[in-house]
């Protein structure tokens, strides 16, 4: 059985790539409150501003290209058995090749149903707008999962952080849960592995190796690294 490696990224992964997060910015996404773009009340209250917030996310992530991050982690695939766990939205992982992906938040390049969660639609080209419907005759939605909403994957990524031999935790805050409490998960032992360009912040890290740095300048150098150990 291959050695079981779990990579768990957030929006540090995709900087490079040009896509932001509302952190990079004091609280503001793009110029918008998440209050006003990402949360069910905001839909519920303004679904035009939402699907315009989301469109324009859509067609920046359509212009974006995996970083040399995401190459690196597709690569590590040839020698073990790794499973990609990320808070992003986006599909770079898909786009450099890495083959298993857990998507926490959602994805940006589907919609789905107002009224169920599990009728999935591919993305129009253009984007969502009033009148695209599901096929019960609601309202179609991004499939994000807005902040107040439970995160339907937790169960799923609890189980695969648990059987993880090397746990490396890429580009996340540590700050946004219940995600961030996924690494409480690995099991007693297991080497943890941080890779970003902040302090660390926890006691819990005094079992953890921290390289500093941007994910495109680090992550390869590390991916190389386990490559030649395999």
């Amino acid at each position: 059985m291959k050695y079981k490696i779990m990579v768990f990224t957030g929006a540090g992964m995709s900087a490079e790539s040009g896509l932001k997060t509302f952190r990079d910015s004091g609280g503001l996404w793009e110029d918008h409150r998440i209050d006003d773009v990402a949360t069910p009340e905001a839909w519920k209250r303004n679904p035009e501003m939402v699907l315009r917030f989301y469109n324009e996310r859509y067609r920046q992530l359509r212009q974006a290209e995996p970083n040399g991050a995401h190459l690196a982690l597709a690569k590590l695939e040839a020698a073990y058995n790794v499973q990609i766990i990320t808070q992003n939205v986006d599909d770079l992982h898909e786009r450099a090749g890495s083959c298993n992906i857990l998507h926490l938040h959602g994805e940006l390049t589907k919609c789905r149903s107002n009224l169920d969660e599990n009728v999935i639609y591919p993305m129009p080209p253009s984007g969502l707008q009033i009148g695209d419907l599901c096929k019960f005759g609601s309202q179609l939605r991004p499939h994000i999962v807005w902040f107040g909403e439970p995160v339907p994957a937790m169960i799923q990524a609890e189980k695969l952080v648990a059987e993880a031999d090397l746990l490396i935790v890429i580009g996340t805050s540590l700050i946004v849960y219940p995600a961030a409490g996924l690494v409480f998960q690995a099991k007693p032992g297991v080497e943890i592995i941080i890779a970003d360009p902040g302090e660390l912040n926890y006691t819990l890290w005094d079992r953890a190796k921290h390289i500093r740095g941007n994910a495109a300048t680090t992550i390869p150098i590390l991916v190389e690294e386990l490559l030649n150990k395999a």
